[in-house]
């Protein structure tokens, strides 16, 4: 054969598999409607194994991992459909919830609010906040929780927290207050961190022996405490450290701090921009006790409890290969009271109400032991 007959041959063979495809997908429907009547879950491991391992036998050995491969995803995507067609019209569906949070197209994202923010004024945290928002009333509290107190009891309507960063990593405390309080994240924001070493006027830099800061600007400015050769002090957050040096009589302390702490303590700039590296971003959620989904959201935040067995991550994953949905972020945290075994955390980029997310956040039951819709929302960079 040439290859204009081989071409042809495999056109051939591929609108058969098409016509297949579509009558074996099609039968979803009937086996959702069989296991609805029967009580069945959708998920039949069992069957599942004897089909892909019977599957496999009968294919040639150099084939053998192809076909699982194939099979497996194929089986993935006829339960996806299947777990569709059981939420249709039920009001309590995941995806049911999400659409009610989506609030009107003409309805923009509030340019004021009140806010709670970890933190005093010049943190991080408020910088954030008046990026976030054209004109917020900020509450100011000391540690994360009191953020997520703050919004739970009505005092705040919003918290503003940092959730990762590009260079240090996740902030592991929120994520587990996000497992706790089962908030929603409503916005979210990537902004630039540039950290400076601050001291009171008339200190130099060969006089610091002490420098105070927020264990993740310690962690970004590794290279310039290590080349300086300082003790290390960890403080709540970097504002509260540039005001402890302030308000110190010592002349060799330091502060690792924002730009704006400078002018607003009063202190001098000993050196600019100490970060390890020069892409240095953190990423801050807006929280809310209530979910919103304003038009325009692109990102979707998902919160997972597998089962401990092997495989279990896997048949998340292809879930969103199936669907075509891109994973921008995966986390993983340790369950309390449980030996190895973790909570994962998803960010997916999906738009709102588009059919892909309607299906994924159906048919995530026969996957995960639990799961947390954390919202759907844009993010600002």
């Amino acid at each position: 054969m040439d290859l204009t007959d081989i071409r042809k041959r495999i056109d051939e063979i591929d609108d058969g598999i098409l016509q297949l495809f579509c009558e074996r997908m099609d039968l979803a429907a009937d086996v959702a409607a069989s296991k609805r009547a029967t009580g069945k879950a959708v998920f039949d491991p069992a069957r599942e194994r004897d089909k892909l391992f019977r599957l496999v036998e009968a294919s040639p050995e150099a084939l053998k991992p192809d076909v699982a491969s194939l099979f497996s995803l194929l089986m993935s995507m006829n339960k996806a459909a299947q777990l569709k067609i059981l939420h249709e019209g039920d009001p309590d569906s995941v995806s049911a919830r999400a659409r009610a949070a989506l609030m009107p197209v003409d309805e923009p994202f509030p340019p004021t609010a009140t806010i709670a923010c970890q933190g005093v004024e010049g943190a991080y945290s408020q910088i954030a906040a008046c990026r976030l928002f054209s004109v917020p009333r900020i509450t100011f509290l000391s540690t994360f929780e009191g953020v997520f107190r703050a919004v739970r009891d009505g005092l705040c309507r919003y918290g503003v927290v940092p959730i990762e960063n590009s260079t240090a990593g996740s902030v592991n405390a929120v994520y587990d207050l996000l497992a706790e309080y089962r908030f929603s994240i409503v916005r979210s924001l990537r902004l630039k961190i540039d950290h400076q070493l601050l001291a009171r006027p008339g200190v130099k830099l060969e006089d610091v022996r002490e420098v105070y800061s927020h264990e993740q600007a310690i962690a970004q400015c590794s290279e310039l405490l290590d080349r300086l050769g300082v003790r290390v002090n960890v403080c709540e957050n970097t504002a509260r450290a540039a005001e402890f040096v302030a308000k110190s009589d010592r002349t060799d302390i330091a502060a690792l701090s924002s730009r704006s702490c400078a002018e607003l303590y009063g202190l001098d700039i000993l050196a600019d921009d100490v970060q390890d590296e020069g892409n240095n971003y953190t990423r801050f959620v807006v929280i809310s006790a209530t979910p919103e989904v304003y038009p325009g959201a692109t990102r979707t935040s998902l919160m997972l409890t597998l089962p401990h067995a092997p495989g279990a991550l896997y048949r998340v994953l292809e879930r969103l290969y199936a669907l075509d949905i891109n994973l921008v972020k995966l986390e993983s945290r340790p369950i309390g009271n449980r030996d190895f075994e973790f909570m994962f955390y998803f960010d997916l980029d999906c738009p709102v109400g588009s059919p892909a997310l309607d299906t994924l956040l159906d048919a995530l039951d026969d996957v995960c032991e639990r799961f947390t819709y954390i919202g759907s929302y844009t993010e600002v960079v």
